[in-house]
C-alpha cells in the first residue's frame, strides 16, 4: 500500500496537449454505466486514464459486488496480469509507469538501502530523486512530446525526475520534471474526492486539459492487509471503489469526454496467519546477518566476516521457504543485478511469512510479496474505451507491457529500451 501521508496539495502548469492518434467511434451503451459520447458544444479528443486499485485481485470481480468494473470488463478488454518481483506496491507502481522491472528502475522494494549512501533508507515517504531516477516515467515522455499529464496520487509522481543514472537513459533533462498537475498523497483524502479532482481537470479548456491522467485507490489493499482477502472488510472496500469508478464513468459521460480507461492493480493478496510463520532468528543469528526486510520474502546483509556462516545457514533446505545468493536468484524473477538488492534473498511459500521472531500474539490477515506467478498475486487488468474491442480477452502478460500500451494510446513511438512491448494488446486494439 502507498502509506505516505502528506496533507499539502501542489500543482504545476505546462504545455498544451496534442491530438489523439485515433478518430474513434462512439462507445456502445453496454460498455459503461453511461455512454461516453461527445457533447454537441465540443467534440473532445479521447483522454487516457490509468487507474490503480492497490491490492485488487482479479477474482474479486467474481463476487457479485462490482457492477461497474464488471461492465467495463465485459465491454472492453480484460486479462490476467503478472506483477513484477517483488510483488510490492512501490516496485510495481514504478514498473507500471516506466515499463522496466525493479531490477532496472531501482525501486527494488518498499524499503531500500543503497551502498553508495550508507546510513540512508528509502521508505514509502521518500521523494529524493536519487532513488527514482534510473528510468523515466511515462509522464516525462509525454510532457516532452507536448502532451499534458496529471496525477491524482501515484507513487513517484511527486518526484522531480531529473534524468537517469543508467546509461540507457542519458541526462536529457536539466531540471526536475513532474506531471503538469499532481497532488501529494494523503490517505485521508476519500476516493470520491480523487474522482472529483480527475473530473475537474477534464473540465478545463482544451489548452490546459490533461491527455494522460493517473490516479490511485488504496482502500482495497488496506482492507486486505487488515482482514485478509476473503474478509468482509475487503468486500466493503471493493464495493466502495467500484462505486467510485462508476461515478467517474458517469461524470465522463456527462462531460462528453471520451476516455480510454486502463484499470489495473499492482499485485494481489494472500491470506496469512500466525500459524504460518518462519522465525528467522532460529535460522540466522543476529551475530551473523542483519535482516533488511521481512514478510513474504526476506533479505539479509551479512555482517563483516560472517558471509560464509550466513550462506551456510540460509542455502540449505528449509520448510516453507527457499533462499538464494542474489546472483543466483532464478532468472524468471528478473531480480538480483541491482546494487540495492541485499546479498541474500529468501522467498516464502505462498501464504507463509518470514518474521524476525515468532509472533507474540495470534493473527489472521493478508500480505503480498510472494512469487508473481502465484494465483494470489495476480493483478487486475481492464481496458475500456474507444481504442479497445468490446468483449475481448488479453492473454496473461507481465505488467511491463502497460507503459508500451500507454505510449501507443498517446501516439508516442515505441521505446526499445523498455522491458516489454504492446504486442499482447494488438489483437484487442481497434485500428481505425
Amino acid at each position: 500500500m502507498f502509506r505516505r501521508l502528506i496533507p499539502s496539495l501542489a500543482a504545476l502548469t505546462a504545455l498544451a496537449g496534442c491530438a489523439y492518434p485515433w478518430t474513434p467511434p462512439a462507445l456502445p451503451a453496454a460498455t459503461a454505466p453511461a455512454p461516453l459520447a461527445s457533447t454537441p458544444s465540443e467534440a473532445r479528443e479521447p483522454v487516457t486514464i490509468l487507474v490503480s486499485i492497490d491490492g485488487f485481485r482479479p477474482d474479486y470481480l467474481n463476487r457479485g459486488i462490482t457492477p461497474n468494473l464488471s461492465r467495463l470488463a465485459a465491454g472492453g478488454a480484460t486479462g490476467q496480469m503478472r506483477p513484477s518481483f517483488p510483488s510490492k506496491t512501490f516496485p510495481n507502481h514504478w514498473t507500471l509507469v516506466t515499463g522496466v522491472r525493479p531490477d532496472r528502475h531501482g525501486i527494488t522494494a518498499n524499503m531500500i538501502e543503497d551502498p553508495s549512501r550508507p546510513g540512508e533508507v528509502f521508505t514509502m515517504a521518500t521523494d529524493d530523486p536519487f532513488w527514482w531516477n534510473a528510468a523515466p516515467p511515462i509522464w516525462v515522455a509525454a510532457e516532452k512530446a507536448g502532451i499534458r499529464t496529471a496525477s491524482m496520487f501515484w507513487p513517484g509522481s511527486v518526484v522531480a525526475w531529473g534524468g537517469a543514472r543508467a546509461a540507457q537513459w542519458p541526462h536529457e533533462i536539466t531540471g526536475g520534471m513532474r506531471p503538469s498537475d499532481w497532488q501529494a498523497f494523503s490517505q485521508q483524502l476519500p476516493g470520491d474526492n480523487r474522482v472529483r479532482q480527475v473530473i475537474d481537470w477534464l473540465r478545463r479548456p482544451a489548452a490546459t486539459r490533461p491527455r494522460l491522467i493517473t490516479t490511485y485507490f488504496d482502500v482495497v489493499d488496506t482492507a486486505g492487509h487488515g482482514g485478509g482477502p476473503n474478509s468482509e472488510r475487503v468486500n466493503a472496500a471493493v464495493a466502495e471503489v467500484d462505486r467510485q469508478i462508476g461515478d467517474m464513468v458517469s461524470e465522463l459521460a456527462a462531460l462528453g469526454q471520451p476516455a480510454n480507461l486502463i484499470v489495473v492493480s499492482d499485485h494481489g493478496m494472500a491470506a496469512t496467519s500466525s500459524e504460518r510463520v518462519v522465525a528467522l532468528d532460529r535460522i540466522v543469528p543476529a551475530t551473523d546477518a542483519r535482516i533488511v526486510e521481512g514478510g513474504p520474502y526476506a533479505t539479509f546483509a551479512p555482517l563483516p566476516g560472517r558471509e560464509a556462516a550466513t550462506a551456510a545457514a540460509l542455502l540449505k533446505s528449509h520448510p516453507h521457504m527457499q533462499c538464494w545468493r542474489k546472483a543466483e536468484i532464478p532468472a524468471r524473477f528478473h531480480y538480483g543485478r541491482n546494487p540495492r538488492i541485499p546479498a541474500f534473498l529468501c522467498l516464502a511459500q505462498d501464504g507463509w511469512e518470514l518474521m524476525k521472531t515468532a509472533p507474540s500474539a495470534p493473527f489472521s490477515r493478508g500480505n503480498h510479496g510472494f512469487d508473481p506467478t502465484s494465483e494470489s498475486m495476480r493483478s487486475l487488468f481492464i481496458a475500456n474505451g474507444p481504442a479497445f474491442i468490446a468483449g475481448s480477452t488479453v492473454k496473461a502478460f507481465d505488467n511491463v507491457a502497460i507503459t508500451p500500451l500507454l505510449r501507443t494510446l498517446l501516439g508516442l513511438p515505441a521505446d526499445p529500451r523498455l522491458d516489454g512491448t504492446d504486442a499482447v494488446f494488438r489483437p484487442v486494439l481497434r485500428r481505425e
